[in-house]
């Protein structure tokens, strides 16, 4: 016996049968001596045959309509006579049926276990065993459901009822033996069963000895696919020498085998035919299509430190080409076993394990619509949508562990990245991306690596990964060779996020040339590839996250923009949001900081009024994106939100989101912010409105041109031509409609509404446009003048800064500039020695470095 043969025994059980149904009460199978018996295949044939005919879904034969639509489609797609209804209804279920990689049917698992739970459980223990019969069954009952509509509308009822009884009759249908049921299915005119429903899934890395040759549940990652193949099922031979002609068919099992006879039965003495004298005759042979693919687990089901799994898994029919690279699903399969070359040429007592695919579904895609909601959690969310503040309790649910003024704007951002905007294609073809870019750049200690494991774990799919560990194949794809030579291709993060977030830390580490590999996922959302042969172009549905440091480390006040940021504005210009942030000394933040930080430290409950506190506090100070009050970052954030172990089920959700809804405090978990995230994206596609349109509009035209007004005063102070660091450019234009539809979907508004619009501007202005006006506020500190000063002029106006600052007193910065200009200094050197010494720690800055004090 081959060693993947699937012939299973069971002790004193039998298959119970519905003796209410018509064609049941079949005698249960017979018992041997030692209490082991076959399956009576033909007795489950019968019954699933019953169980096609006779599920009820209420008022509705759910089997009866799926077959019928099932055989309306398999003959208008094979008809080549056109469409006339006497030809169609002429069509067996043999022709119906004959195009194999089109005829299916789905069966929902927890209807056959509520039709017979024996049958049930022979499928989910046997199901190698039993999907032959049960292609056979749905065969049979197409067969005695077309009957029964030709009966109906026949002109001759009665010869027609007789026909119809007579073929309903389970005594008169086709019973093969069970050795003949894998040549009838293998003839290629059964139906292909795709199994589907709650099934308890398991992770790939638990499958072990006990499961195979059983019917489990699979959920992972899709991360590569081989070219479609033909497999033949049934060959039809030819004698080359007296033209005799054979049937031969391939063993069971997507890699099973066909073996040509060695001699050929017509040799006589006069003629004797050659040895292997076979050849195929393919246009009288059956091929069905396969393919293989690579399941990887999902980067949330990794234990930490381990690597993730991966397992070979093999579709036939009409799940070829379903599941592209990135595609996450849940498979219904039969873990099989198959010899590998190497165990083979080492004669290796082991076995690599496959799965066998009988059910696929997608997880989820890019829009979230596969995502199922309980009535209570749409209940709950709408509640949430309806209330004017959701705004703000979605956004400080975002890292509440992390404090900081400057963090409200970021937290904002990211929210409206989550939530993202509307994906559009127009009539042309052109898709256009509705997911936001977010570049968060600035000083070490700012919890920016904090902030993209948060998102990386609220996302519906979020996948982290670092610049320096990460390589342009490993990001967008890669074509790799396997065992018999051929190649074919791996996804890379871009590939396996698609439909959610790539946070990217380090990402000025990653070396050019990576980079440049990324723009074309970032802004067309695709990635093609034209290797060894291989030409073609994968999905990459993806936000991107990055985080980024200045070429020095820290930024560096006395040179400009473009020498501190060491990214090209091709890659810039991708970016929607990009925020400086900046570590500034400030006595007043770095108390508040501490508190919360020992908050943190001592007892989780402190950091609530910690937070109030803080947050109390800076409505008297500017809430500036980059001179507001330092972060802190820590691993508590994995504990935000319910920590049971229930705290993604639907009850613990609805209660999380009715609470909040309800009272307005508190935050959102992580399970609940990711189900509502899903729900938006699922039920919500905003539009702009003509009015939000016509403020838009205008205020695009109003930012480009005074971005024009100070690069000309810009390049008159530097004596040269200067352009902006971050071009502003009509990807920002629409950065600020997918802004503006992200805040419109948080609401579940299908009309972007103008303060959606006013909003999308105060972010982008308070990130992208404070981050390009950088060189603006220092220009007369980075372009002085035509000659740098000399050692003693700049002595000469620190001194006169130390005489008029005492220790420990503090000054408006524009008024002490305008009275040392007043007594004869330079105001450009004023401003300079100002920020030299605040540099050195003699002066500090305070309320968004308008003041100065002195500190020694």
């Amino acid at each position: 016996m081959d060693f993947d043969e699937s012939r299973l025994y069971f002790s004193h059980q039998q298959l119970q049968t519905r003796t209410d149904d018509a064609g049941q009460g079949e005698q249960p199978p017979n018992v041997s001596n030692n209490d082991e018996s076959d399956v009576d295949i033909k007795a489950v044939r019968r019954h699933f045959r019953e169980f096609l005919r006779n599920y009820r879904l209420g008022n509705r034969f759910l089997y009866r309509e799926k077959l019928l639509r099932m055989h309306r489609r398999c003959t208008m797609v094979n008809d080549s006579a056109g469409n006339d209804e006497e030809v169609m209804n002429a069509r067996s279920v043999a022709t119906a049926a004959q195009n194999a990689n089109k005829a299916k049917l789905e069966i929902d698992i927890s209807h056959v276990g509520e039709y017979d739970a024996s049958l049930l459980g022979f499928l989910i223990s046997q199901p190698a065993l039993l999907l032959p019969a049960l292609e056979l069954g749905a065969a049979d009952a197409l067969k005695t459901i077309l009957y029964d509509v030709r009966k109906a509308t026949a002109e001759n009822a009665t010869q027609n009822m007789e026909v119809a009884q007579d073929t309903a009759n389970p005594e008169n249908m086709d019973n093969p033996l069970p050795s003949d049921i894998l040549e009838e299915s293998l003839a290629g005119i059964s139906i292909q069963i795709l199994l589907k429903g709650n099934l308890k899934s398991t992770n790939l890395r638990s499958i072990n000895s006990e499961h195979m040759n059983m019917l489990i549940k699979c959920p992972g990652i899709v991360i590569s696919t081989s070219p479609v193949k033909n497999r033949a099922v049934r060959l039809k031979l030819r004698c080359s020498s007296c033209d005799h002609e054979r049937t031969v068919f391939a063993t069971d099992g997507p890699f099973g085998s066909v073996i040509l006879p060695p001699k050929c039965p017509g040799s006589t003495q006069e003629r004797e035919c050659p040895r292997f004298p076979y050849a195929v005759v393919p246009d009288d042979s059956h091929f069905v299509d396969q393919q293989t693919l690579k399941l990887q687990e999902s980067p949330e089901r990794v234990p930490t430190g381990e690597m993730p799994r991966s397992v070979l898994m093999v579709v036939e029919r009409s799940l070829v080409d379903v599941a592209p690279p990135g595609t996450r699903v849940s498979v219904f399969c039969i873990p099989t076993m198959f010899t590998s070359a190497a165990s083979h040429k080492s004669g290796s007592v082991t076995k690599s394990v496959y799965l066998r695919v009988v059910g696929m579904t997608r997880d989820n895609d890019a829009h979230g619509q596969a995502v199922t909601f309980t009535p209570s959690e749409e209940e709950a969310f709408r509640m949430l949508a309806r209330r004017t503040d959701v705004y703000d309790i979605l956004s400080r649910s975002i890292a509440p562990t992390i404090s900081g003024s400057y963090t409200v704007d970021i937290k904002k951002a990211l929210t409206c990245q989550l939530f993202s905007g509307s994906q559009k294609r127009l009539p042309d073809g052109v898709r256009l991306r509705g997911d936001i870019n977010v570049l968060l750049l600035g000083d070490p200690s700012m919890a920016k690596s904090q902030f993209l494991k948060f998102i990386s774990k609220v996302a519906p799919i979020g996948i982290y990964t670092s610049g320096k560990g990460s390589s342009a194949a490993g990001l967008t794809a890669s074509v790799v060779r396997n065992a018999k030579g051929e190649f074919y291709l791996e996804g890379g993060a871009m590939v396996l996020a698609d439909g959610g977030i790539v946070c990217i830390d380090e990402f000025d580490k990653m070396r050019p040339a990576d980079r440049v590999a990324i723009h074309e996922a970032m802004e067309q959302q695709t990635i093609s590839v034209a290797k060894a042969g291989i030409t073609t172009v994968l999905n990459s549905r993806s936000s991107v996250l990055a985080a980024a440091n200045p070429v020095f480390g820290r930024y560096d006040d006395f040179k400009s923009a473009s020498e501190n940021i060491d990214l090209m504005t091709t890659i810039l210009s991708r970016f929607d949001v990009i925020f400086l942030v900046r570590d500034v000394r400030e006595e007043e933040r770095d108390r508040m900081i501490c508190q919360h930080v020992m908050g943190v430290h001592i007892n989780s409950s402190g950091t609530a009024n910690v937070e109030a506190r803080f947050r109390a506090g800076a409505d008297s100070m500017d809430s500036g994106f980059s001179y507001a009050a330092a972060a802190v970052g820590d691993s508590s954030s994995d504990h935000i939100g319910n920590d049971s172990n229930n705290a993604e089920s639907p009850e613990a959700i609805t209660e999380n989101v009715t609470k909040v809804a309800t009272t307005g405090e508190g935050e959102l978990s992580i399970a609940a912010m990711k189900k509502y995230v899903q729900y938006c994206k699922s039920k919500c596609s905003p539009r702009l409105s003509e009015e939000a349109g016509e403020v838009l509009s205008s205020s695009y035209v109003k930012i480009r041109d005074d971005v024009r007004k100070q690069s000309i005063q810009l390049s008159g102070v530097a004596g040269e031509a200067t352009q902006a660091t971050i071009p502003i450019t009509v990807r920002q234009l629409e950065a600020l409609v997918r802004l503006s539809e992200s805040l419109a979907k948080m609401r579940l508004d299908s009309d972007v509404q103008p303060e959606d619009v006013n909003e999308a501007l105060r972010i982008f202005k308070v990130s992208t446009m404070a981050a390009n006006q950088a060189d603006q506020q220092r220009s007369d500190v980075s372009f002085a003048s035509v000659a740098a000063p000399n050692r003693a002029e700049m002595e000469r106006t620190e001194s006169f800064l130390r005489s008029r600052l005492t220790i420990g007193s503090t000054v408006n910065k524009q008024r002490l500039v305008e009275e040392a200009a007043g007594q004869g200094y330079n105001a450009v050197l004023v401003t300079r020695a100002l920020s030299v010494m605040t540099s050195r720690g003699d002066l500090m800055e305070r309320n968004q470095g308008r003041f100065i004090k002195r500190v020694k």
